[in-house]
């Protein structure tokens, strides 16, 4: 039996939305913890000490974020907080304003799938009540939670049951994690040159690129003319074929198809051979259209962060100065970005897809990570500090 809650559409205010580098949307781990700090409330309760939360699903409804657009970048909105620092108090008793920290904010409204263990028999209005006002204690990625739409229970045996679920999420996208598809690309770029680094396969998946490709109308023109005008004859079906499946990839010299350099200049006028041999042999005079370079997936891919690495060796409290609190020991780490899918979630269809778009914690030396179960357990990629693909757990000792 396989059992989730459902906290429905959340809406929340003032949220977090920079995540490491990337912004747009809260790390994974603001969810996960959020998931985890109701699980030691319930472990201190005496009513649902017997329920453990065990995994959570992030599906997304709707987003604002506060930003606002002077010129070609984005900036995010900023507001002046009452000034608590000495020297912010100070210049206001001056006359002057407080600094501005700049923080990105955003709305949203999510949906959170938890996993539990344990029975709750005849005890749900008690929880659900129990489970709203923990929500509404609580900060979701450090914003204020507004409203619950509903939370409600199920217990899953069958796939056809799943639509139960799915249903009251539509329209919604649940958050996947898509850092096989990173461990792939980076494997095949590899391949073809061995000085590329995990950080260039990222940018593939997260940055949006263009490429010049010469001019070709012309071609193009002629090729569909001929096909039109001689249906009969394959090899113009053929060149056309090829030539179609050319422009699809990314432009490269070295790249031409044979098939085209061979037939082609025997099918052009003047005009189009000169636009054909700009194409071939492209100098910086020649005239070009600018266009996008897909991503090596298909998909709505994003750049997400999926925890932490630990940079340093773990610090007793005393020896690091303005530290959170004097007791708990202190490591200083770096955020670990992978890649990311917003998948709708009419798509999962089986109970084994609602479990794969389950969040856990994954801990290893040295990482803390947030990572989905597969059909085969877990994903297996972890990233060293040398940029290799580890299948196992690392054993990097920050030496």
């Amino acid at each position: 039996m396989n059992q989730y809650i459902l906290i429905n559409h959340i809406k929340v205010q003032n949220a977090n939305a920079i995540a490491g580098f990337t912004w747009g949307f809260p790390a994974i781990t603001h969810f996960l913890g959020f998931t985890h700090n109701l699980t030691r409330k319930l472990a201190e309760s005496d009513q649902f000490k017997d329920i453990d939360l065990n995994g959570c699903a992030v599906i997304a409804h709707q987003h604002h974020v506060h930003t606002y657009r002077p010129s070609y970048d984005f900036e995010f909105t900023q507001s002046k907080n009452p000034a608590y620092l000495k020297s912010d108090v100070t210049k206001v008793k001056k006359g002057g304003a407080p600094s501005i920290i700049e923080e990105g904010k955003m709305n949203m409204t999510v949906s959170l799938l938890i996993g539990y263990r344990g029975n709750i028999g005849n005890r749900d209005e008690s929880f659900k009540k129990w489970l709203e006002n923990s929500c509404y204690l609580q900060r979701l990625a450090g914003g204020s939670i507004l409203d619950i739409g509903t939370v409600d229970f199920y217990s899953l045996s069958e796939d056809r049951e799943v639509r139960a679920i799915t249903r009251k999420l539509l329209p919604g996208f649940a958050l996947m994690d898509r850092s096989t598809y990173l461990e792939s690309h980076y494997q095949s770029l590899q391949n073809s040159n061995s000085n590329i680094e995990l950080l260039d396969a990222w940018l593939d998946f997260s940055a949006l690129k263009q490429q010049a490709r010469p001019q070709s109308d012309k071609i193009s023109r002629l090729l569909n003319k001929l096909v039109d005008n001689n249906r009969e004859d394959e090899l113009y079906s053929q060149l056309l074929d090829i030539w179609e499946k050319h422009l699809t990839t990314p432009y490269q010299q070295n790249s031409i198809p044979d098939e085209l350099q061979t037939e082609l200049p025997k099918l052009l006028d003047s005009a189009q051979l000169q636009q054909w041999q700009a194409y071939c042999n492209p100098t910086d005079k020649t005239e070009a259209d600018w266009e996008y370079i897909s991503k090596p997936e298909k998909g709505y891919l994003v750049p997400i962060m999926t925890g932490y690495k630990a940079i340093s060796e773990l610090y007793e409290n005393s020896k690091v100065a303005n530290t959170r609190d004097s007791e708990t020991d202190v490591c200083f780490m770096e955020s670990v970005h992978s890649v990311g899918e917003w998948l709708s979630v009419h798509r999962l269809k089986t109970i084994e897809g609602l479990n794969s778009a389950l969040w856990h914690y994954h801990y290893v030396k040295n990482w803390y990570l947030c990572k989905q179960s597969t059909e085969s357990g877990v994903d297996e990629i972890n990233h060293s500090d040398n940029n290799e693909i580890i299948t196992e757990n690392p054993e990097d000792d920050l030496s």
